[in-house]
């Protein structure tokens, strides 16, 4: 009876060690391309598919009061986001990496607002960008160094992104600021929606 519970017990203890071991050894490997997609482990962007009306309208207030606050001969002809600019031209696994970039834009570009007259309109819409680009870091998988870097579109994309930060920072501002609502009910809404947003 003795050896009967011995046996039992070693073998608990080996399917404990198997449970263990497998994922550090690789011998079960989760393949890159899905920890990039929506769905895949940490990943949870299907909340994004709509926002609150409340979240809308906090960011409505702020871009209401950043309008108010311009000069009336301002003036900026580069554009950052250009119109012709659609998520849905890039591959479903690059939607989120450009998605993220333009997220961490923006939250840099209102994170340097909030010390400005604006400050109070931004709380609420600086929380959720927060909220949103942590989740959509956890879809995006890290690049090494060395590693395959971005071609083609997502590229051009995320240079793009790159460049825009030395534009004159009144010029990225009122950029940013425009591009909010198509950031968070077009761009979004499509990076949610993974391979259904064609």
């Amino acid at each position: 009876m003795a050896l009967g519970g011995s046996l039992v017990l070693v073998l608990v203890l080996v399917l404990v060690l198997m449970t263990v071991a497998l994922p550090r050894t690789g011998a079960v490997p989760v393949p890159e391309a899905l920890r990039a997609l929506p769905g895949a482990r940490g990943c949870h962007l299907a909340q994004f598919k709509s926002l609150s009306p409340q979240a809308l309208q906090a960011f409505k207030r702020a871009k209401d009061a950043f309008e108010e606050s311009l000069l009336e001969d301002w003036n900026c002809s580069s554009r950052i986001f250009p119109r012709s600019r659609d998520l849905k031209q890039l591959q479903v696994w690059e939607r989120p990496v450009a998605l993220e970039a333009e997220v961490a834009l923006t939250l840099s570009v209102l994170g340097s607002l909030a010390n400005s007259s604006l400050h109070s309109s931004l709380d609420q819409p600086l929380h959720t960008l927060r909220h949103i680009h942590a989740q959509l870091q956890a879809c995006v998988p890290a690049q090494p160094m060395a590693g395959p870097r971005p071609r083609g579109r997502l590229h051009h994309w995320l240079h793009r992104l790159q460049e825009a930060q030395k534009k004159p920072q009144s010029c990225l501002e009122a950029s940013v600021m425009f591009n909010l609502f198509r950031l968070l009910t077009r761009d979004l809404k499509c990076v949610a929606s993974g391979d259904l947003c064609v």
